[in-house]
């Protein structure tokens, strides 16, 4: 028996398994893929590595300016993906060394909610079933795929990619469509412009990044603009396929032509399939419902 369960090794799965265990709880964490969750490992450590490794080679190319000069310039894309995954492991194995430090059992598999019996949390994975005390649910999101025609077959082929598959890509596409004008998307758009590619983002908005206030969200376009990125903006893409992505803006019918398309066009709780109704937990649009202090 123990005394907390938590599922989902993320910024909050394992910082709470670190405080109840030096706290001295007994506790039992799992995570199907990597600690660390989509912020170390598919999110923000890698992406800002990746812009990073941008910057110093524009502050290279543009040198002149400020008094330094460079020659032979160049930018080698699979050196920055590997450097990437250098950094990402380097603090995903911290993450570890750490738990193991503390006692915290971590097993490596998606965990399953079987439900409560006499005060205790069941949870299974692989067979076997373990019983806690306490659960935390810390499962994170997952990326929003649309009813887009033809983006489940362009998701399977490779042509389309999540916030996952454009971070460990290993060759620059040369013409990249992204959908969405919010943060992942403006970064990648940021990146692999840098590194090469003719950028398209399409965005269904007047506007790119979301809620971010009106005036910096322009300057960050002219920005990026300036440097190259296309904005299709006030517009819905309708259908991808044939090496293209389809869009209606101002009701006409537009395509653009890509070698790889990014989706991103927002992130939902991931709660399906991990048995929450087991245990009778209320959920409004796939979150689960919290009070104050975050206990169901």
């Amino acid at each position: 028996m123990y005394d907390l369960i938590v599922i989902g090794g993320g910024p909050a799965g394992y910082l709470a398994a670190e405080r109840g265990a030096e706290e001295g709880l007994k506790i039992l964490l799992y995570e199907k893929r990597n600690l660390g969750g989509v912020c170390l490992n598919e999110g923000c450590i890698p992406s800002k590595s990746l812009l990073y490794s941008a910057k110093i080679y524009q502050s290279a190319l543009y040198g002149e300016k400020y008094g330094v000069t460079a020659k032979d310039i160049s930018f080698d894309h699979k050196k920055v993906i590997e450097r990437k995954q250098k950094v990402v492991g380097m603090l995903v194995g911290g993450i570890k060394a750490k738990l193991k430090k503390l006692k915290v059992e971590i097993i490596s598999s998606a965990a399953y909610i079987k439900g409560r019996s006499g005060g205790a949390f069941q949870v299974e994975a692989d067979g076997k079933v373990s019983e806690a005390k306490q659960l935390l649910i810390a499962c994170g999101s997952m990326p929003v795929l649309p009813p887009i025609e033809g983006l489940k077959e362009s998701i399977t082929s490779g042509f389309a990619l999540t916030n996952r598959e454009i971070l460990d890509l290993t060759e620059v596409p040369a013409k990249l469509s992204i959908i969405g004008g919010g943060v992942i998307g403006l970064e990648m758009a940021a990146y692999y412009n840098a590194a090469g590619s003719e950028v398209t983002v399409i965005e269904m908005l007047d506007h790119i990044a979301g809620n971010t206030d009106a005036e910096i969200a322009k300057l960050l376009q002219n920005s990026l603009q300036n440097k190259g990125v296309k904005f299709m903006l006030s517009s819905k893409v309708t259908k991808i396929s044939g090496g293209k992505v389809e869009y209606i803006n101002d009701g006409k019918t537009q395509s653009v032509k890509a070698d790889k398309v990014l989706v991103s066009i927002g992130r939902k709780p991931f709660t399906e399939g991990i048995g929450l109704e087991n245990i009778g937990l209320h959920t409004e649009r796939g979150a689960v419902v919290t009070d104050d202090m975050c206990r169901t």
